[in-house]
């Protein structure tokens, strides 16, 4: 029996429905919250962890499925979840994997948030949180405890730009039936492939390289073992890690374009570097495919490519005065946090109160390339080095 629709129905229940068959390059982007099923049986035989169905807009549309397989795909792997940012996925990680009374191994070049996310867990959730030399390679076996669950590798890391020995890291913790867990984030995936190193979880911020544009928030978990899977998507699901369509369009956008921005970041990154290289203001310049920043011989063998991203650390004759009035004076340059967009940024960093036992005692000022012509951003720094004089 068809139902008489008054006209208030009538605009909430539309009769009309366009013809299918429409084709085009851009993902498409599906808004829902609620999600409507066939009958019972279908709403009763659906489930959420097996993505073999649609359930709720939380647990996904086929615009999140759809960029969830196409960064597997990109990262080697076979299952990937979505979270509302990068901070976001790593806790998504400790939380599907650790409980009271675990222990949790990070490199001390960690990226801060993920430092303080470690903290908090020693402080209030009762799971140890210790720190380890980044270049500590197989050495890292002796720090493995009964109780070791995770350990955090970051390559490199995103301030100081330690290139760590992720087989030797892997093989350890295999070895005493530890996971490793990757921050892949420098490379995109791109320039690293961690699976193949034998890294069991792969993070990413989606924010950088993947949407390009700044203007996205979003991070990614990638695995290849159901098992791990399953336990991080459990914390997936309970702490409500959903992300927006329109947002997952995005990052989709973003793809296509990604290893030619990436390439172009990396070149223009690699002439500004060995610009800064040769400045007697610079002291050394923390760039991984330079052979004087540490790890170098492992970003060789391990990485096919760099990105835009590095550091450098002035003369120790300059204050953090100084370099402030230098980043002050930077025109192309803007003063913020992230990387991967077509914007050059510039940030210092009290590395000295980050990090145990650094070596450097210069100001630490990290760069990030963006897509502008490098000759006026070597300009750019040229005239801003002038008001340290």
């Amino acid at each position: 029996m068809t139902l008489k629709k008054s006209q208030q129905t009538a605009i909430v229940h539309p009769d009309y429905r366009a013809p299918e068959g429409f084709a085009a390059f851009p993902a498409v982007i599906h808004h829902a919250s609620t999600v409507l099923f066939k009958n019972v049986a279908a709403m009763r035989s659906g489930e959420w962890k097996d993505k073999n169905a649609y359930t709720y807009g939380l647990h996904g549309t086929p615009t999140t499925f759809t960029l969830e397989a196409r960064l597997a795909e990109i990262e080697g792997g076979d299952y990937c979840l979505l979270a509302p940012s990068g901070l976001a996925a790593i806790a998504m990680v400790d939380l599907g994997l650790l409980r009271s009374g675990d222990d949790v191994l990070l490199p001390d070049n960690v990226y801060n948030p993920n430092r303080e996310l470690g903290r908090w867990l020693s402080a209030d959730y009762g799971i140890t949180a210790r720190y380890y030399d980044p270049l500590i390679g197989a050495g890292i076996a002796e720090l493995i405890q009964p109780n070791t669950r995770l350990i955090w590798t970051e390559a490199p890391g995103s301030v100081s730009m330690e290139v760590p020995d992720l087989p030797a890291i892997c093989k350890a913790a295999h070895e005493r039936g530890v996971v490793v867990a990757l921050d892949n984030t420098w490379s995109a995936g791109l320039a690293l492939r961690g699976f193949d190193l034998g890294v069991d979880i792969i993070m990413q911020a989606l924010t950088k390289y993947q949407s390009g544009g700044s203007d996205v928030l979003m991070g990614a978990v990638i695995t290849r073992d159901r098992a791990l899977h399953d336990k991080i998507a459990g914390a997936h699901m309970r702490l409500g890690m959903g992300v927006g369509a329109d947002d997952a369009f995005l990052v989709s956008r973003g793809l296509p374009t990604m290893r030619l921005r990436f390439e172009a970041h990396d070149a223009a990154a690699r002439k500004l570097a060995a610009w800064l290289q040769a400045r007697p203001e610079i002291s050394k310049v923390l760039h991984p495919a330079f052979t004087d920043c540490p790890g170098h011989e492992f970003w060789k063998r391990d990485f096919t490519g760099a990105g835009g991203l590095f550091s450098v650390i002035f003369d120790e004759q300059y204050t953090e005065a100084q370099t402030d009035r230098f980043i002050d004076a930077l025109q192309l340059f803007k003063i913020g946090y992230s990387w991967g967009g077509a914007n050059s940024l510039v940030m210092p960093y009290r590395i000295q109160s980050m990090r145990k036992d650094w070596p450097n005692k210069g100001q630490l000022v990290r760069f990030n390339v963006g897509l502008e012509d490098v000759h006026d951003l070597i300009a750019d720094i040229e005239h801003a080095l002038e008001v340290l004089q």
